[in-house]
């Protein structure tokens, strides 16, 4: 089995290039921000919580998603792997993951990173908000405090990943094919 980090910042386009690393690699595509957006609409009281703290700005806790990132690992079956979009975000987070992983001898592929300049991020997520109609990404204050979020508590995952052997970075900057050229071109080495 397959584990590949879908990584970057808010606005990446990491949503945007899933769908077909799943489609061409046989992967189940586990996003956190949709399972948690599920919650959500279904009212459940885990939705409630996140939806809270989502409108902040802030992070769900940790054992919260893992838990939900753990169930699918058992419960997806007829797949070749898994693309983690989200998740892991935090460096507790990773080595939760690893220790998950490593139940069944098994650990990260790769953890592919797309990377984009800062004032492309608020550009990004500008027009994500028009076109989806997505609440948590139309106020300014609240995808400033994500993009702070993510330099303090996600971007330290980069020197994890690299000094597991594991980091591969991809400029996702161009049009929605170059970058999935890009990408594509990386991971059929694994």
């Amino acid at each position: 089995m397959k584990y590949y980090v879908l990584f970057g910042p808010p606005g990446a386009g990491k949503g945007t290039q899933a769908g077909a690393m799943v489609e061409r690699y046989k992967l189940c595509h586990l996003s956190t921000g949709e399972l948690l957006r599920s919650e959500i609409a279904a009212g459940t009281p885990l939705g409630l919580q996140a939806k809270a703290l989502i409108e902040a700005g802030n992070l769900v806790p940790d054992e919260v998603v893992e838990g939900m990132i753990e169930s699918k690992f058992k419960s997806v079956k007829g797949v070749e792997g898994f693309l983690l979009d989200g998740f892991p975000r935090t460096i507790a987070q990773a080595e939760a993951l690893e220790k998950m992983l490593a139940k069944n001898d098994e650990a990260v592929t790769a953890c592919v990173s797309l990377m984009i300049p800062d004032a492309l991020i608020q550009e990004r997520i500008a027009h994500r908000a028009q076109i989806e109609g997505r609440a948590d990404d139309a106020k300014p204050e609240v995808v400033e405090n994500r993009i702070r979020t993510y330099h303090a508590k996600t971007e330290p995952l980069i020197n994890f990943y690299k000094a597991a052997g594991q980091y591969q970075e991809i400029d996702g900057v161009g049009t929605i094919e170059e970058v999935q050229g890009r990408i594509f071109g990386l991971m059929d080495k694994f």
